[in-house]
């Protein structure tokens, strides 16, 4: 099957590391798939923050910005058909994007199928932070792109009731969570070993990895580290760089912790596995209610004991007391007493770990599910495809034109 995946990527961050797993597990599959996209995400270094954007939509009025967005449309489409009439692929996969219209442009032009994957409710989400001033104009195009495509691929149950709210019927929506490379796991490090690495031997490992923002609550734990009742053998392990960790160093500073906080920075996803070896403990102090972290995937690769917020979308993949200890996300003194709990039974900790290993596999939570998933997904949408061109065909045949 051949694959035309069209994006709107520049940050070589979790976007790129969805994009470039799940592409690499479709190839895996047998599929052939060519990118479309900004050129300059393909040069970028792993860690890339197109910080010219970042500058642009400080200093211009909102309006224009989206303004902007909009009219980036304009070379995407054609960039995105040049593609189309090389590659002449059976279907276009689409990661959304606001403001983004270039796919169902062409599907609307040249009747091509597009599966449209949707990692978050754009609109919403920019609104609810200020970031979006023409706000009824990007919902309005949010919902007419959702219903335009083929079919919509939302990463959880939650956000999948938010798209059908929007009008998109349920039979065309697909929930496909996120996943991990069961392979770059394959040969992990013991956590002796890994700990031994980071100079971290004897330490209760806290882990957290990621790109470190302030949502992510990370500045809870350096506070509970802070704690005289946190035991003195407890580490915080930050795998990851983000605009937060200047504010974490200078709160680990202020509370005398720095010794038992380390920043290890940005980790390749080669190097992930030797990370998260060490962790004792995998944190997602936060979570937006909508999405499918990827590190919690990796979490559970590695058989790590993980303590997240008890939330629906998170309990999509997790189950309090067999693969994770869930806390309530509105009561910080419950993610203190999980964590109290945890440090001190190594042998809660194996059991919650052995469980998150377990669920990987059962239902299975890897990009190669993932990539045959969108593959029998395909297939079908060719085969309902030739179905309903099928009597068109016939008429067109010899001695079968209407009288």
């Amino acid at each position: 099957m051949k694959i035309l995946y069209h994006h709107r990527i520049r940050s070589k961050d979790g976007q790129a590391v969805h994009l470039e797993e799940l592409v690499a597990a479709l190839r895996n599959c047998g599929a052939e798939v060519t990118l479309c996209g900004p050129e300059s995400f393909a040069r970028a270094e792993f860690g890339h923050d197109p910080k010219l954007l970042g500058k642009l939509k400080a200093f211009i009025p909102g309006a224009l910005y989206e303004v902007l967005e909009l009219g980036y449309n304009i070379p995407a489409y054609l960039r995105l058909s040049r593609a189309f009439r090389t590659v002449q692929p059976d279907l276009v996969y689409e990661r959304y994007n606001l403001h983004m219209l270039a796919g169902i442009w062409l599907k609307r032009r040249r009747g091509t199928t597009v599966l449209l994957e949707v990692n978050a409710p754009l609109a919403m989400e920019r609104a609810a932070h200020g970031g979006l001033t023409l706000a009824r104009l990007a919902h309005r195009l949010e919902r007419w792109t959702w219903r335009s495509a083929d079919f919509v691929l939302p990463v959880t149950q939650v956000l999948a009731d938010i798209i059908r709210e929007s009008g998109v019927p349920s039979e065309r929506i697909i929930v496909v969570p996120n996943g991990v490379d069961l392979r770059r796991f394959k040969n992990q490090l013991s956590a002796a070993d890994a700990k031994a690495a980071l100079g971290l031997s004897g330490k209760t490992v806290l882990g957290f990895s990621g790109f470190m923002r302030d949502w992510h609550g990370l500045d809870s734990i350096v506070d509970w580290l802070a704690d005289p009742s946190t035991p003195a053998n407890v580490h915080l392990l930050l795998v990851g760089e983000g605009p937060a960790r200047p504010d974490l160093e200078s709160q680990a500073a202020r509370l005398g912790v720095t010794h038992r906080v380390t920043f290890a920075g940005l980790a390749g996803r080669n190097e992930i596995s030797a990370m998260t070896a060490a962790f004792d403990i995998a944190l997602q102090p936060k979570c937006v209610d909508y999405a499918s972290p990827l590190k919690l995937f990796e979490y559970m690769v590695s058989g790590k004991a993980i303590v997240a917020p008890d939330q629906p979308n998170i309990k999509e993949v997790l189950v309090d007391g067999v693969s994770a200890l869930l806390f309530d996300p509105d009561r910080r003194e419950t993610m203190v007493q999980a964590l109290d709990r945890l440090v001190k039974d190594s042998g809660l900790r194996s059991a919650l770990g052995a469980g998150a290993r377990y669920a990987i596999d059962h239902p299975g939570f890897s990009w190669q599910k993932n990539a045959e998933r969108v593959l029998a997904l395909g297939a079908r949408c060719l085969s309902l495809k030739e179905t309903a061109q099928a009597p068109e065909k016939q008429l067109r045949k010899p001695g079968n034109a209407p009288s």
